[in-house]
C-alpha cells in the first residue's frame, strides 16, 4: 500500500494493500477500496462507499458524499463503484437515499471526465463515457456504452439507452431511446438516426443493424401511426432480434415518455 504521509485515512476504512492514495486526500470510515486502485491528491471520499479494483480517481474528486436531498437525515445509504473506472478531477459522486433505491451504482470500465456530477440513486452501466461537466440529477439510469457530450444536463428519473450518442450541451427531460444519435436543448432535442458507426465498431451484426434501422423508421418516421401501433409493427420486423426487442421494450417500460422528435434527414 502506498499512502502519502499527508493523507488522512480513518481507521475504519478498508484499503487493499496495493491501493495508492495521493497527498492531502481524506478517506472516511466505511470506505472500501480495492486492489490497484489509485486515489489522486486532495480527494474527499466518505462512506458507506465501495470502490472496486483498478480504478483511477483524479484530484479534488468528491466520492460518496451524502445526497443533495433536503429529506435526507444521515441514513446509511451507499455508493458502489465497480472496476477499471477512470474518474477525473473535480467529479462529484453521491450516495443514494432511503426514498430511492438506497444506493448509487457505477459499473465497470467507465470514463467520467472532469466536473461530472452523479447525484443520488443513479445507476451508470458499463463502458459509459461522460464528457466534461455532464450532470445527472437523481434517479437517472444510463445503460451500457452510452456516450454523453459535455455540459449535458439530465433531469431526474430519465433513462438513457444503450449505445446512444448524445451531443454536447443537451438538456434531457425525457428518456432517450437506445442506439440513436441525438442532440439539442429540451424542446429542440432532435434524433438524427441510428448510431451505426458505434454499433459497427462494437461488432454488432450487419443484419441486426439493418433490422434495427427498419424498426427505427417505423417508430420515428411514420407520424401517422399511434405509438403502440408503431411499436407493434417495429417488433414484427424481427421479434427475435435483440436490438429490436430492446428498442421496443425501452418505449414500453418508459415512465417519463421517450423522445421521438427527429431532424429532417433520413438515415
Amino acid at each position: 500500500m502506498t499512502i502519502h504521509p499527508t493523507a488522512a485515512i480513518d481507521p475504519g476504512a478498508e484499503l487493499h494493500e496495493t491501493a495508492i492514495v495521493g497527498p492531502y486526500t481524506v478517506i472516511g470510515p466505511e470506505v472500501k477500496i480495492g486492489a490497484r486502485s489509485e486515489i489522486g491528491a486532495h480527494c474527499a471520499i466518505s462512506g458507506p462507499t465501495v470502490i472496486g479494483d483498478e480504478n483511477r480517481i483524479g484530484p479534488f474528486a468528491t466520492v460518496g458524499a451524502p445526497p443533495q436531498d433536503i429529506k435526507y437525515r444521515d441514513e446509511p445509504t451507499e455508493l458502489i463503484i465497480g472496476n477499471r473506472n477512470v474518474i477525473r478531477e473535480y467529479a462529484s459522486l453521491h450516495r443514494g437515499t432511503p426514498a430511492g433505491q438506497g444506493y448509487s451504482r457505477i459499473g465497470d470500465d467507465n470514463l467520467l471526465m472532469a466536473y461530472t456530477h452523479i447525484a443520488h440513486d443513479c445507476t451508470v452501466g458499463n463502458g459509459v463515457i461522460m464528457a466534461n461537466a455532464v450532470t445527472l440529477a437523481g434517479h437517472v439510469l444510463i445503460e451500457d456504452r452510452a456516450i454523453i457530450g459535455g455540459l449535458t444536463a439530465i433531469q431526474q428519473f430519465v433513462r438513457i439507452g444503450t449505445f446512444t450518442y448524445i451531443g454536447g450541451m443537451s438538456g434531457l427531460s425525457k428518456d432517450v431511446p437506445p442506439y440513436v444519435v441525438m442532440a439539442g436543448i429540451r424542446k429542440q432535442m432532435r434524433i438524427g438516426g441510428i448510431n451505426q458507426i458505434g454499433m459497427r465498431r462494437a461488432g454488432f451484426a450487419a443484419e441486426n443493424i439493418k433490422k434495427l434501422q427498419a424498426a427505427y423508421k417505423i417508430i420515428f418516421r411514420t407520424p401517422e401511426l399511434l405509438l403502440q401501433e408503431a411499436l407493434d409493427r417495429a417488433l414484427a420486423v424481427d421479434e427475435n432480434c435483440p436490438e429490436v426487442k430492446h428498442l421496443v421494450g425501452f418505449f414500453r417500460h418508459s415512465k417519463q415518455g421517450v423522445l421521438r422528435q427527429v431532424n429532417g434527414n433520413d438515415d
